[in-house]
């Protein structure tokens, strides 16, 4: 099996139990890491469209996972760091990996990951750019790669 299809194998299955163990960690400090994590991806290809941004409000607005949170809560945390990577791209990437990093050494720290690797995937393509920043979120996340094939 390629890395292609394992990672789709992979986001699938996550994605099955992420709704279960977003509930476990329903808190703001978790919610913004995930809609952080999720600008940073939207970012990846060094701008954010707006088709990029309605893709991504598409996303909250029918996601399972991220049904629990307050949906207009989500949408102004990740349009806040979106403006942040509007106004200057090492500012929003900055800001958005503090943000992962406060769910580093954490249990919900892999969910993060997951939950943005799922985002990711949402349209079935994960590309080059899309692999790197995700390394890098789950780096910040204090989570190894390797346990995401990332």
């Amino acid at each position: 099996m390629n890395f292609w299809d394992r990672l789709k194998v992979n986001a699938a299955s996550l994605q099955k139990g992420l709704a279960d163990e977003v509930v476990k960690f329903k808190n703001d400090a978790f919610m913004r890491a995930v809609t952080a994590g999720c600008a940073m991806m939207a970012s990846a290809d060094g701008d954010i469209s707006a088709a990029e941004k309605q893709k991504m409000i598409g996303f909250i607005q029918n996601s399972d996972v991220l049904r629990v949170f307050d949906l207009q809560k989500v949408i102004d945390s990740f349009n806040a760091i979106v403006g942040k990577f509007e106004f200057d791209r090492t500012i929003g990437e900055g800001e958005a990996l503090a943000l992962v990093s406060r769910t580093r050494d954490k249990p919900e720290a892999r969910v993060v990951v997951g939950v943005v690797l799922a985002v990711a995937n949402a349209d079935g393509v994960f590309d080059p750019k899309e692999r790197e920043v995700a390394r890098k979120i789950a780096a910040a996340a204090g989570v190894d790669p390797a346990e995401f094939g990332i």
